[in-house]
């Protein structure tokens, strides 16, 4: 059975793929969950529109994030907290905080998840904080922890 693949399904094909494929899997597996359709010409003529119309959505999409990198990078937020001896913070700042204050800051919204923090920040002082918008966009912030005026 000859089947074009509407998703990815994995170890098998990729959308768009045109793929022969046993027949009990395309009838009792991909066709009900509509991971694909039968191959035929008017299916494949629909098939290209869709994959152009992704394509293009795509890169509009590509087009926005790196937009949005250019505008946070080389941003800097402050961000106070409670400070105990030695500089150490009660608690962290943790990547919603971050979110949260960029958003604040500057009026861009940040997915918490696109940040990139090896560990939280305990300690008062000056960071430098990846943001990964996406596969080669990577925007540099400066996050500046300060004491919170009791």
């Amino acid at each position: 059975m000859k089947v074009i693949f509407l998703q990815d399904v994995s170890r098998v094909a990729r959308v768009g793929e045109v793929k022969e494929v046993a027949d009990g899997y395309g009838r009792n597996f991909l066709l009900p969950q509509k991971l694909a359709v039968l191959a035929s010409s008017g299916a494949i003529k629909d098939m290209g529109v869709i994959i152009r119309r992704e394509a293009s959505h795509r890169a509009k999409t590509e087009a926005e994030l790196a937009a949005l990198a250019n505008q946070l990078d080389g941003k800097e937020i402050v961000l106070k907290a409670k400070v105990g001896e030695k500089d150490k913070l009660y608690g962290s700042i943790t990547l919603a905080d971050i979110a949260v204050e960029l958003e604040r800051a500057t009026g861009l919204v940040v997915d918490k998840r696109k940040i990139e923090l090896a560990e939280p920040i305990r300690q008062v002082g000056n960071y430098e904080v990846a943001i990964k918008l996406g596969k080669d966009l990577v925007s540099q912030v400066k996050v500046t922890v300060a004491e919170e005026a009791a």
